[in-house]
């Protein structure tokens, strides 16, 4: 009797597994999930516009993609509204991960999901005081190509603040900043006979080190989900990233960014991009 109920449960768990989709980025495309990114911890003045080129390599998955993003305040340095999305992107992976994602093709082109943020500064930095920002994030559920598992066809959430004082130095960096980031993120995730909720943990820290029109930002972050018992699920992502800012006029900055992925985030990055100052789109309300 007893092999017989341990028959049954073993086939249970096989089943569950089978159904189960892994909506983690462990085993989607990278523009799928990804860990969210954070600012210096504070907001601008007048409207920005950003272009970027990605490419994803170094472990099945091959992406190129690029990524539109604008930042429009509502009251300068005070709320603001940004909207960012990867317009598309194009894939092709290895036979293995064809196999373990249990895709239809190998290759194609996808297009992301809307990402619409509210932002509001809660602290101004002082002696004391550091600056302080409240951010709240819906992520839509209009990306494409779920069968080929490149972006989720649920949608998400997560609120976060960010935390950054700068400390003034007479050294060869006129500034070091420090940026502390922590919330919480929430996304569906939607099986065969389940629909269930992942919610995670966000964290994250940055240093920036400035010299006259150049920046070097290094970022640790990552966030903890709870669906942990299957294993290798992978929605405990960790990456690592290192970014060169340089201004060439006010309000334009060219970069170049490397992100490795440290844990359950099977991807190695190369971003280049430009944030583009527009100020006569700069909503007045005073």
């Amino acid at each position: 009797m007893k092999k017989f109920q341990l028959l049954i449960f073993f086939s249970a768990q096989i089943c569950l597994a089978q159904n189960l989709i892994h909506h983690t980025t462990n085993y989607f495309g990278p523009n799928a999930n990804p860990v969210p990114e954070f600012t210096d911890a504070r907001i601008p003045g007048f409207t920005h516009l950003g272009f970027a080129g990605d490419y994803y390599f170094g472990h099945g998955d091959e992406t190129v993609s690029n990524l539109f993003k604008v930042e429009v305040p509502l009251l300068a340095e005070k709320v603001s509204v940004k909207v960012w999305k990867t317009l598309i992107e194009h894939y092709k992976v290895s036979d293995e991960v064809f196999l373990r994602r249990q895709m239809q093709k190998s290759e194609g082109w996808a297009t992301g999901d809307f990402y619409v943020q509210t932002r509001i500064k809660l602290l101004t930095e002082g002696k004391i005081k550091p600056d302080l920002v409240l951010n709240s994030t819906l992520k839509t559920a209009s990306g494409s190509d779920f069968k080929n598992r490149r972006f989720f066809n649920t949608a998400g959430y997560y609120f976060d603040v960010e935390i950054g004082k700068s400390v003034k130095t007479q050294t060869f960096f006129d500034e070091v900043r420090a940026v502390a980031n922590f919330g919480f993120f929430s996304w569906d995730v939607q099986t065969p006979g389940r629909n269930v909720q992942d919610d995670a943990i966000m964290y994250g820290l940055k240093l920036i080190l400035k010299h006259n029109n150049i920046s070097w930002e290094n970022t640790f972050s990552g966030y903890n989900g709870w669906i942990t018992r299957v294993e290798d699920y992978g929605d405990r992502p960790v990456v690592l990233a290192s970014k060169i800012n340089i201004q060439t006029n006010p309000g334009t900055v060219w970069y170049l960014q490397f992100q490795h992925g440290v844990r359950y985030f099977p991807y190695e990055q190369i971003r280049i991009g430009v944030q583009l100052p527009l100020r006569k789109l700069t909503p007045k309300f005073f």
